[in-house]
């Protein structure tokens, strides 16, 4: 099967994240056997959902992953021209179809060279690790990045995260973590303002803060000029509370993001967020003693990223892609997860992030060629008697 081909199967799946992947992963799982390759699916406890792992060539230590997701993000609400999970070709040199970009058309350049991966004398060996519920938070990437560690006696030494970035190296991503604050404060006429707690009030205070501890690290000079903005960002998107503006505010919430450069830690600043809450919690129990303030997570950390400019997993990017030219970005991936497991990680795929999560998401035919190129440049690399 061409390219496109494979690219109009997968985006005929329309699983989003969240949902069960089971129909895409399966056909995934035959397309691949269908070459001889032995594949292995992780479940979720209900089996409702499943990541794919397997080997192409030898057992030896010093493979490269290739890693993809399945899952993509809703359509509804947008103003798409066409049928957003049929892979549509308007003439222009651009297919058209969620996920066509992020990131399924890199999962479809994996597909498309398998046969020449299998045909091939490997010296070293490719793997695919495609997951799930990576669009709600990068939910399957742990446990599947794990599974390389725990399967194969052998050990992989390079991770390749395939999303979208016009196959530019991908050396630096910000963590982020989104999380969901509750105060709880006490009812009252608001004329008793100064006698009762007003949750909303409570809540702006810590809005506040988090909003000076942003400013904070950038006076302190915590600045990594290769990310757009170079500091750390602490953002809150939604606020919720009050039933009347004459009725002090008894509930409110608020939903808040947390992306960190790689020199700042997620847990110390969030340390820091929750000793500020004691201490408030403290002191309005003077005046309600039921007040409280609580934290919880949307869903858990995706860690930062930062590998070296001259890491091996960087020559080789650069080599297999002919882009030389080095980014960061500031969105949630896989790679993070990967790099905590000790492999070598880069992003580098075909497509630009620019169309990813829009109506009328698109990717390039020419850089869905050249991300079949990218991954042959690989194969021959591979195929090579010394390798990197």
């Amino acid at each position: 099967m061409t390219v496109e081909k494979i690219l109009e199967k997968l985006v005929s799946f329309p699983i989003l994240g969240g949902e069960s992947n089971l129909t895409i992963i399966h056909w995934i799982k035959e397309h691949v056997e269908s070459y001889g390759v032995q594949v292995n699916l992780l479940y979720n406890e209900e089996k409702t959902k499943a990541s794919l792992h397997c080997r192409i060539g030898p057992e030896i230590d010093g493979g490269v992953i290739l890693s993809g997701h399945t899952d993509v993000v809703p359509v509804e609400g947008q103003e798409w021209d066409t049928d957003p999970f049929v892979l549509t070709d308007k003439g222009d040199g651009k297919l058209y179809g969620r996920g066509s970009c992020d990131m399924k058309g890199f999962v479809a350049c994996c597909l498309a060279t398998l046969p020449e991966m299998v045909k091939t004398d490997l010296k070293k060996p490719i793997y695919f690790a495609f997951s799930y519920d990576e669009e709600i938070g990068c939910l399957a990437g742990p446990e599947l990045a794990r599974a390389f560690n725990k399967h194969y006696k052998e050990t992989p030494k390079y991770a390749i995260i395939g999303e979208p970035s016009r196959l530019e190296p991908i050396v630096g991503q910000k963590g982020i973590y989104i999380l969901e604050t509750y105060v709880s404060g006490s009812a009252g006429h608001s004329s008793r303002i100064k006698q009762e707690v007003s949750a909303i009030h409570e809540s702006t205070r810590l809005i506040l803060w988090l909003e000076n501890k942003m400013n904070q690290l950038i006076t302190e000079g915590r600045l990594d000029d290769r990310f757009h903005p170079p500091h750390s960002t602490l953002h809150v998107g939604m606020v919720n509370g009050g039933i009347a503006p004459n009725v002090i505010a008894d509930k409110a919430h608020f939903y808040w993001d947390l992306r960190t450069i790689p020199m700042d830690s997620l847990q110390e600043i969030i340390s820091e967020f929750e000793s500020f809450c004691r201490e408030r919690e403290k002191e309005l129990r003077k005046i309600f003693a039921d007040f409280s303030i609580k934290t919880i997570e949307n869903h858990p950390p995706v860690p930062h990223l930062d590998t070296s400019a001259d890491a091996d997993v960087v020559d080789l990017i650069k080599r297999i892609s002919g882009k030389s030219k080095l980014n960061t970005v500031a969105y949630a991936s896989e790679v993070g997860q990967f790099a905590n497991e000790g492999f070598q990680s880069a992003i580098c795929g075909p497509g630009d992030i620019a169309q990813a999560h829009r109506a009328n998401e698109y990717i390039e035919k020419e850089q869905l060629l050249l991300g079949v190129e990218m991954i042959k440049n690989l194969i021959r690399e591979l195929s090579l008697d010394e390798v990197v």
